[in-house]
């Protein structure tokens, strides 16, 4: 459960990707650095030929712990960030591995697109010339996603459909979860007419009538649905990066992205979803991830950590040979002063 979305442009040209991890509470993560012209060799079964390339970006971002290979939010040297997301109630199909040399699993895709291309046009033409198959990372399920993909351009959705992977255009750069985009599109129909302005008054008649109006702000997003559900954050995301005065600057674009990330923050114990041997587990926002295509900065704030984390790309050292780890921030406290 995980809400994406492109803020504004802002008045200087800075593009700016905002993106909140909601998880369940058992999973863990690792800041990760992968330098350029490293070769790779994609995961997959024992003994079963799988697709090698040579890394052309620098990439920074959270991966599972340990694992570069699987990268669940990041951004490169080019400025195209990719983003996995949870596709739940069988709106994930993936082909098996074909063994053929060309094979990807869907939990390395967002690894292979940011070390390899710099364009939604490259991502395109990268998802056809491989096989995406699903991989099921030794757990007891292959996990169900999509691929959400920015550029300072364009936004995109990977999906995995019955018929084949797809490339789908997203002209809103916003995303959340299940079902597929095109669904959440024609969805925004039910919710044309909000607006930062209050609603006019209006005269109603019981007997002789009387005058109503709005006691307060904000009544242009009455309607505007507040659950968790992925439709619902769908439509919030859309209604707040519509009505959101353009930033002005790179700074202002960052914190933007920051104030939305807010309203879709997840504290510990409001959702609970099926766990390990029939337990219940809280889902929650273990990061909330800011990726500055313009100037390369990837920031992060985690759950139980109010200081917010900057990688700034321009200064990070992506030669070597191997990925660089660094630990999650994941636990710290407010400043105290005095006065």
């Amino acid at each position: 459960m995980c809400t994406n979305f492109k803020v504004p442009t802002a008045e200087d040209g800075t593009v700016v990707v905002g993106r909140s991890l909601d998880f369940p509470l058992f999973m863990s993560f690792s800041l990760c650095a992968t330098p350029r012209g490293i070769p790779r060799v994609a995961l997959g079964p024992a003994g079963v030929p799988t697709k090698t390339w040579t890394t052309r970006h620098g990439v920074v971002g959270l991966a599972v712990t340990g694992i570069d290979a699987a990268i669940m939010d990041g951004m490169n040297t080019a400025g195209l960030s990719a983003h996995l997301l949870y596709m739940v109630g069988g709106f994930f199909v993936a082909p098996e591995a074909r063994g053929d040399g060309t094979d990807v699993s869907q939990l390395e895709l967002a690894s292979y697109l940011l070390s390899t291309c710099a364009t939604i046009e490259e991502v395109r033409k990268a998802v056809a010339e491989i096989n995406i198959w699903g991989w099921d990372a030794g757990l007891p399920f292959t996990p169900p996603v999509h691929v959400l993909v920015h550029d300072r351009e364009d936004s995109a959705a990977i999906e995995f459909r019955p018929d084949g992977v797809v490339v789908v255009d997203n002209p809103t750069g916003v995303g959340t979860n299940s079902p597929y985009l095109e669904w959440h599109l024609l969805n925004l129909n039910n919710y044309t007419g909000f607006s930062a302005e209050n609603r006019p008054g209006q005269h109603v008649r019981t007997g002789d009538g009387m005058n109503i109006k709005s006691l307060g702000v904000g009544s242009g997003l009455h309607g505007l649905p507040g659950d968790y559900t992925s439709a619902s954050r769908f439509v919030r995301a859309i209604a707040l990066t519509t009505l959101a005065e353009t930033p002005t600057d790179s700074r202002d674009a960052e914190m933007l992205a920051l104030h939305v990330l807010n309203t879709f923050d997840v504290p510990p114990g409001i959702i609970k979803e099926p766990g390990p041997d029939h337990s219940l587990v809280n889902e929650i926002s273990y990061a909330h991830t800011i990726a500055n295509l313009t100037d390369l900065r990837y920031a992060y704030r985690a759950l139980d950590d109010p200081t917010v984390y900057v990688v700034d790309l321009n200064e990070t050292d992506f030669t070597g040979d191997t990925s660089r780890f660094h630990a999650f921030a994941d636990r710290g406290e407010f400043m105290t002063i005095s006065i």
